[in-house]
């Protein structure tokens, strides 16, 4: 077992608390910090506390944003509201420049086996801004899941009887991957194939 002298040993910790790092990885952060410069560091810690200090969350679709409301709310066609799980999938279907409506992030997706219901991620406030009135299309574009799929077809049955078009990714998207990752042609072939469900 490898001993580390504490300050070394914390940071691995702490490195190793993000998703996907390892030990392994936690260690090879650690020792790039350690052989940083004094003001590599502080431009590295700095970048951390202020990206906590002001990174916030819209407050209509749930990205991220420094403002109340995020650029993509404040100029975009409000017709189309493309529904996703988290604000790296709004990157990932951003960098197609394909989509010109809005998004609405749920941060989550239904997962019983964890605890997450319906109440527990945003779907009333997505339910909410389509009250409002102007919508007309709904795209469903959580990951091809049983989680995804579990909360699409909940969010479907919800939008249905408020008579707005609503639609799911096609399929190009293989089953139990996740949309961060997929390329962006079998992307852009799904976004733009979607049909209504």
């Amino acid at each position: 077992m490898e001993v580390f002298i504490e300050p070394i040993g914390r940071l691995i910790n702490e490195f190793s608390k993000l998703p996907g790092v390892g030990r392994k990885t936690a260690q090879r952060y650690a020792y790039r910090v350690i052989n940083m410069t004094e003001s590599e560091a502080q431009a590295f810690a700095a970048a951390i506390v202020n990206a906590k200090k002001k990174v916030r969350y819209c407050k209509v679709c749930g990205n991220f944003t420094e403002e109340e409301e995020c650029e993509i709310c404040r100029t975009r066609d409000r017709r189309t509201i493309c529904v996703v799980k988290e604000p790296k999938d709004v990157i990932a279907l951003e960098k197609l420049h394909e989509y010109r409506g809005v998004y609405h992030v749920l941060h989550g997706v239904i997962n019983p086996m964890e605890g997450v219901g319906p109440n527990d991620i945003r779907i009333r406030e997505l339910l909410a801004r389509i009250g409002e009135g102007g919508v007309e299309e709904v795209v469903l574009a959580t990951n091809p899941d049983v989680e995804g799929d579990a909360t699409a077809l909940y969010i479907a049955k919800l939008i249905k009887p408020l008579g707005v078009k609503c639609t799911r990714l096609a399929r190009g998207i293989a089953v139990g991957s996740e949309i961060e990752y997929t390329d962006d042609v079998t992307l852009a072939r799904a976004f733009l194939e979607r049909k209504e469900i």
